[in-house]
């Protein structure tokens, strides 16, 4: 297949990789190999869900951010924080406090993402309306989940909702007001801080858009971190908190599980969790579900608030999250900004808010040449019929159906598995050299030298 491969966040660091198969065996896509005993990544296989970010125990998988001093490369620097990042922080710590070291660090601008959930909120039931031929509709608000169903359910992607997320239209918003201003457009630099891995691949490769409207993207555990030690050296009376307005009680929750469904008519289901959402799947793609309108999907436990790039316990995070919501629906406060509020841009957003058609990449697809395809699947059967079907991952593949796939793609052996090894050991058809050359080249030297 020769077609552009997915930007990818999550890096595997070679040298302090340990080839222990954590990240191989979690990867809902199967993505991940070892091959002389370090794990490699198949590009495009992979969704920057981040699990394998989770389960390492070396801090072998890292995700990329750009360079923070990139922000100063522009006069006017917008940071785009998510309502997460907020949510991380306990009570005695203000939002004016975050917002104030936020500028302290070097941002002119501080915007919550949220502000464009309600923009989108009016426009999907609007989108649910002239699409009711489509059911059930899918958020396209989680990139790992786009992704996930463009490599493993590709028969679904005309079911995800072709409009932007709150992310991109809170950018669209913010640059806009301030070329409205004079401001000179090269002059303004957005960038978003991300609580998980996808939405980097998102901004630095998005799907359904030529280009993101977001100039850079910044890990959210290295803001925490700074934030958080420069908090607590401000008074709450003393900050200066930029005009920014805040969201309204709805969008607060917009990125924690069920934040959106509840904001769809008709009937909705918000699911979390990657195999989770992977199980339900593939029961609407079985065609067992019927009468579901809207399917809120999220890769990570908790939406947002569980993302792998968040500091904070994911449960304390929702709980506070949520109590926000509460106090700003009580307080019955309206969005009022000093450069305008973002509902003042709708019509402005209304037409920048669609994206193209999402394509298919499966990663099921053997071959592009629908007969070869219809070839290698047989040779997939037949070899299958030759494994053991224990899933051991010895022989560096995650289970035994992939392992037959790298085998029909040119990209393993069936002597790797060590089942058949020790079967063509007792037939003599391998040697005992040749076996262990064979686990060497997938396990590398070191483990095979070890001594008991």
């Amino acid at each position: 297949m020769n077609k552009p491969k997915f930007h990818h966040a999550l890096k595997i660091s070679k040298d302090i990789c340990i080839g222990c198969t954590h990240c191989m065996t979690v990867c809902p896509t199967e993505a991940i190999r070892v091959r002389n005993g370090k794990a490699e990544l198949t590009d495009n296989r992979c969704i920057d869900c981040g699990e394998c970010f989770r389960v390492c125990p070396v801090n072998a998988i890292i995700i990329e951010q750009d360079d923070f001093n990139k922000i100063f490369e522009y006069k006017y620097r917008v940071a785009l924080v998510p309502a997460v990042l907020i949510g991380q922080f306990p009570a005695e710590i203000s939002t004016r406090q975050i917002y104030s070291v936020l500028m302290e660090l070097g941002f002119t601008h501080v915007y919550e993402v949220e502000h464009g959930a309600d923009i989108l909120s009016e426009a999907s039931n609007d989108y649910m309306q002239d699409h009711k031929e489509t059911r059930p509709l899918i958020s396209s608000f989680c990139p790992a989940i786009v992704r996930l169903i463009q490599v493993k359910f590709p028969a679904l992607v005309d079911n995800i909702i072709h409009l932007k997320p709150p992310l991109d239209i809170a950018a669209l918003y913010y640059k806009q007001q301030l070329v409205d201003q004079g401001i000179d457009e090269d002059e303004i630099g957005i960038f978003y801080i991300t609580p998980c891995a996808a939405k980097i691949a998102a901004v630095k490769s998005p799907v359904g858009e030529k280009q993101s409207p977001i100039n850079g993207v910044i890990n959210m555990d290295f803001v925490y971190n700074k934030v958080y030690t420069g908090a607590k050296k401000i008074s709450k009376d003393s900050c200066i908190l930029p005009g920014t307005g805040r969201p309204t009680a709805e969008s607060v929750c917009w990125s924690l599980t069920n934040g959106e469904a509840e904001n769809i008519e008709g009937r909705t289901l918000a699911i979390d969790g990657i195999h989770n959402v992977i199980e339900f799947l593939e029961k609407l793609e079985n065609e067992e579900l019927k009468d579901i309108d809207f399917l809120e999907l999220r890769a990570c436990d908790e939406s947002c608030a569980g993302g792998v790039l968040i500091s904070g316990n994911r449960f304390l995070t929702t709980e506070r999250l949520k109590n926000r919501a509460g106090q700003l629906k009580s307080e019955q406060l309206k969005e009022q900004e000093t450069s305008g509020g973002i509902s003042k841009y709708q019509a402005y957003l209304s037409d920048h808010l669609n994206i193209s058609k999402v394509h298919p990449r499966s990663m099921m697809k053997l071959d592009e040449n629908m007969t070869e395809a219809m070839k290698k699947m047989k040779r997939v059967g037949e070899i299958i019929k030759c494994l053991p079907d224990v899933d051991c991952a010895a022989c560096g593949s995650p289970t035994c159906h992939a392992l037959a796939e790298d085998i029909v793609q040119g990209e393993a052996d069936i002597n790797q598995c060590i089942f058949i090894q020790r079967m063509f050991e007792e037939k003599g058809i391998l040697s005992t050299d040749d076996a262990r050359g064979i686990m060497k080249q997938i396990w590398g030297d070191d483990k095979l030298k070890r001594n008991c």
